[in-house]
């Protein structure tokens, strides 16, 4: 079993940490931007889907 070493752990973190590519400032307004949307999208073709099928199913057996 290998021997714990806090400090050993540590500087094997930070060395991984400054492998890390971190993405600019404009590069994340952009993808925060185009998931938001994509999110509104969804919501928005779910809401229609959701109202054509209870618009089929309030035809199909006559309710409201």
């Amino acid at each position: 079993m290998a021997k714990l070493d806090p400090a050993q752990y540590v500087r094997d973190v930070r060395s991984e940490v400054a492998k890390v590519t971190w993405p600019s400032r404009k590069e994340t307004l952009i993808t925060t931007g185009l998931v938001l949307a994509m999110s509104v999208l969804a919501a928005v073709f779910f809401l229609v889907v959701d109202q054509v099928i209870a618009l089929g199913m309030r035809s199909l057996f006559g309710m409201g």
